[in-house]
This record gives C-alpha cells, sequence and structure tokens, in this order.
C-alpha cells in the first residue's frame, strides 16, 4: 500500500452529489478495493496506480475545519471510505470530527464497523445521518469484490449499535446486481434500526471494463440484464416493486 502524504487548500469543497453542497475528503482512495467502485476515476487524476493500491493522506485537514461553518449538508468521503483500515494509523476522521463546528449538518457513509469508534463525536452534532453500505453478496464472491472491506454482518451491527445510541441511521443498499443482491434480505435483516434505506443500481460505467469482465465471466445472465436496456429496466421496476412491498420508509 503506498502512502502520500499531502497538504490541501481547504477542507470543504461544493459537491455535485444529490443532496449534499458540500465534500470533504481527508483521504483519497480506499484500501477496501472494491472492484466496481465508482471512484476508480480518481486515479486517472492522481496516477498512483491501480485503485486499491494507494490512499492519499490531506495531513492538515482537520486544521483546517476548526472554526468554519458551511450550511446545507456535507458528505464525509465521497471519493474514499472515511474509516478505511488507514484511519487507525492517521486518525484524520476522528480529529475532523473533534474539530469541526457541531452546527454543521454532517452525513457519513462507511462501510466499516471503525465508525464505533466514534459515537461519542459524532453524537454532539445537531443534525447528523450515519450509513451503513450493505450488499448480500456470497462470502466467496464480497472476498473477490470487496477484498478489503469488513464483513457485512459487522456492518449491520454497527448500524444497530449506533442507533441505538441515539444517531439517525441508514441501509445504503448497494450496488444493486442482478442474482447477486436479495434486497428483501437486507431489509429484513435492518428495518428495526434503519430510519430510511438508500437503493443504488450498479453504475455499470463508472464500475469499467475489468469488473464487467468479471460479471461476464461468472455471472452471464445477470451480464445480459446489465447490458440490455429493456431486461434492465425490467429488472429496476420489479425490484421497485419489490422495496414498496416491505413498507419502508425510502
Amino acid at each position: 500500500m503506498r502512502i502520500i502524504k499531502v497538504r490541501a487548500k481547504r477542507a470543504f469543497n461544493p459537491s455535485k452529489i444529490p443532496g449534499a453542497k458540500w465534500s470533504i475528503n481527508q483521504y483519497v482512495g480506499c484500501q477496501h478495493s472494491c472492484m466496481y467502485c465508482y471512484a476508480k476515476f480518481m486515479c486517472r487524476r492522481y496516477n498512483y496506480g491501480e485503485w486499491g493500491s494507494w490512499v492519499v493522506v490531506k495531513e492538515n485537514i482537520p486544521n483546517l475545519v476548526r472554526g468554519k461553518y458551511v450550511s446545507g449538508y456535507v458528505y464525509m468521503s465521497t471519493v474514499s471510505d472515511a474509516y478505511q483500515p488507514i484511519e487507525s494509523r492517521f486518525n484524520l476522521t476522528r480529529r475532523i470530527l473533534e474539530n469541526m463546528n457541531k452546527r454543521i449538518k454532517l452525513s457519513v457513509l462507511t462501510k466499516s464497523d471503525l465508525i464505533l469508534r466514534d459515537i461519542d463525536l459524532l453524537k454532539k452534532f445537531k443534525s447528523i445521518e450515519v450509513g451503513l453500505t450493505l450488499n448480500s453478496f456470497p462470502s466467496r464472491i464480497r472476498r473477490e469484490i470487496e477484498p478489503g472491506a469488513p464483513k457485512v454482518k459487522d456492518r449491520i451491527n454497527a448500524l444497530k449499535k449506533l442507533k441505538r445510541s441515539g444517531i439517525r441511521t441508514y441501509s445504503f443498499i448497494s450496488p444493486i446486481i442482478p442474482e447477486l443482491t436479495d434486497i428483501p434480505k437486507i431489509v429484513e435483516e435492518t428495518r428495526e434500526f434503519s430510519d430510511f434505506h438508500y437503493f443504488e443500481f450498479l453504475n455499470v460505467k463508472a464500475s469499467g471494463p475489468k469488473f464487467m469482465r468479471w460479471i461476464r465471466e461468472n455471472f452471464p445472465e445477470t451480464y445480459k440484464i446489465l447490458t440490455d436496456k429493456d431486461k434492465f429496466e425490467k429488472y429496476v421496476s420489479d425490484m421497485i416493486s419489490a422495496v414498496k412491498q416491505t413498507g419502508i420508509n425510502v
């Protein structure tokens, strides 16, 4: 793993993600190494090698947030994961939470139960929501396409503990992939401790040719659905119907 230490000019940057006005990325790159990650486009900008083999560490960001206030939602780590393993070493996320104005509306999405370490700080924010990215990939598949990410059962347990701590929580079911994602199963496992659920279908273009080759070789029927407009639209329609039948907040 290559670590590149840099100094950032600013902490908050305008975001084009729906619902977010600002983003903050103390890390760029991610040790979770998810094969399908949309943020792989950052490899073209940074040119440090394959996604998952490097992380840029913006060492001074905790100081840059001190005394700053921005209106609108701030999404933390839109091109990384705030609680990837390297956070245990650098503690940038925790230090940001310590220094950040607690009136800022903050949204944190992660795949890691390391977030439980910071419950004490998360509870201090007046407007906070925390999500865990979940899927129902079989263990063998998960280890292949999410090699550095924590087990799903650990993520669900983290979601449960966050909710019991009084924090607004959500389940982010992503990426939704035909044959591999069991939406009703995930909803049933998380509905009691999720204030709402987000659903995101696989972004075929952003996932890249390597992942799509993997899909084609291992799940040919899935590949057909993802690459055929009519079949994909029917799949989406069926999934929307399945979600509505669960009666959850989305």
